[in-house]
């Protein structure tokens, strides 16, 4: 018996200093919760994102990576005009049009910045840097005459242009772009004019070398942001990854460019499509409300346990402060972003983490009714009641992972506290109020006791 109240003892300051972990590391600014853009305030950008000029296979890999150049571009901090936003939430989507056709996206939250006409000054400047080769199904002559539409360029009611524009166009599209640069730097050549200096990654090396290599003689198109600033020609295969335009910059062209480069030169272009900016007096309204909310829905939550079950519902009610301060350290530790979302499904676990209790403390009572002593009504309780907190826990983890894996950033964060809710409620409950349990359950079978251990009107 001992030994129980040991262990229950050793839980309930293990329980403590994880509580003053929550209140030093909030009340210091040490480790501070993640707050999303709708508790903090901030700005909130959308943007289109043009994958015209990939094809299917690649759409993927390159989505997957687009945040990580916006990421990079606005967390420079040691740059002039940088946002230096750390912790910025940046997501893409894919949006369903008519006709079978998709747009991409990319939305960007960053929380604490007000200023959207910077964020857009700075995000909208990353540059698209793309190396095409010379078309060789151009025709010059072609490009000067008006564009002939034929009947064989209408297909289904739409008007297919792609053959005609290949003639128009120069240059063709290669997959060699500013994702594979690894660096950017500002030169001068031998008449004292700026330069960009351009440094590829190993990828980015290989594919200049092969493009370089088959082009030998002719010239290669380097564009920003759809504009050609420059067609060197091609003397011969390029290695060691390296590349220079003249571009006939002014100095602080050049330096722009570099910094821009630097900063994050993006795989494909994208384009605004709307802003919009959250104040931090609407932020602090909605973590006060979740607050509140929560302090309630704990304190309501409590008295009925208490009321109801009496000495297992305090059991109960202590074990839900301890998930309570479990919870709270691992949105500090994982870190989980909190968004209003969020705190209502950290409140709704709330609920669902007194379920499992419920079910064993009724358990326990028919086990007293039938005879049994309390040890023993307290070790067929949680035995009998297992496979029904197990399946309705697993019912609610897929649910939860249903709404991470198909829903929209709103319901995600909603999705991943309540998920991760209960799974931490179930845990405590098959760890926690079980050594709790029997360390107040002692032995014997006086009336007392068995009232304590009673619910309801039983007595």
């Amino acid at each position: 018996m001992w030994k129980k109240r040991i262990i229950a003892l050793v839980l309930l300051v293990l329980a403590a200093s994880l509580g003053y972990f929550v209140y030093w590391s909030q009340a210091s600014g040490r480790k501070p919760f993640k707050l999303g853009l709708d508790l903090s305030g901030g700005t909130y950008l959308l943007y289109k994102v043009d994958v015209s000029s990939l094809t299917p296979a690649q759409i993927p890999t390159v989505m997957d990576s687009l945040p990580d150049f916006i990421q990079h571009r606005i967390s420079q901090k040691d740059t002039a005009g940088a946002l230096g936003v750390l912790e910025a939430n940046i997501h893409t989507e894919t949006t369903s049009l008519a006709g079978n056709q998709k747009e991409y996206r990319i939305g960007i939250e960053l929380p604490g910045v007000t200023d959207v006409t910077k964020a857009e000054d700075i995000i909208g400047k990353a540059p698209y840097l793309q190396f095409e080769t010379e078309n060789p199904s151009y025709n010059k002559s072609a490009a000067s005459k008006p564009l002939q539409i034929n009947a064989s360029d209408i297909k289904n009611g739409t008007i297919d242009l792609s053959a005609a524009l290949d003639n128009l166009s120069p240059y063709s599209p290669t997959t060699l772009t500013g994702q594979y640069l690894s660096g950017a730097t500002l030169e001068f050549d031998s008449n004292n004019q700026p330069t960009v200096g351009l440094q590829f990654n190993p990828e980015g090396a290989k594919l200049f070398q092969q493009m370089t290599a088959a082009n030998v003689g002719k010239t290669i198109g380097i564009f920003l942001d759809g504009q050609l600033i420059e067609a060197p020609r091609v003397n011969q295969a390029i290695s060691g990854g390296s590349a220079v335009i003249t571009g006939n910059f002014t100095p602080a062209a050049a330096k722009e460019l570099v910094d821009n480069l630097n900063h994050g030169a993006l795989p494909v272009p994208i384009s605004p499509i709307s802003s919009e900016v959250i104040g931090p007096t609407l932020g602090a309204n909605a973590i006060h409300a979740g607050i509140l909310a929560g302090i309630i829905g704990l304190l309501a939550i409590a008295l009925i346990m208490i009321v109801w079950y009496r000495l297992p519902g305090f059991v109960a009610t202590v074990t839900l402060a301890i998930y309570g301060v479990v919870m709270l350290a691992l949105f500090k530790l994982i870190p989980v972003t909190l968004t209003s979302a969020g705190i209502a499904g950290f409140i709704i676990s709330l609920g669902m983490a007194v379920d499992a209790n419920i079910l064993i403390f009724e358990r326990m009572k028919e086990e007293m009714h039938g005879g049994k002593s309390i040890p023993e009504s307290i070790h067929f309780g949680f035995d009998r009641a297992w496979n029904a907190i197990r399946d309705g826990n697993i019912s609610s983890i897929i649910s939860a992972a249903a709404l991470f894996f198909l829903g929209t950033t709103l319901i995600k964060g909603f999705a991943v506290t309540f998920g991760l809710g209960v799974i931490v409620s179930m845990i405590l409950v098959l760890t926690v109020t079980r050594a709790f349990l029997y360390a107040v359950g002692g032995i014997g079978n006086g009336r007392i006791r068995r009232f304590l251990f009673s619910s309801g009107l039983s007595k």
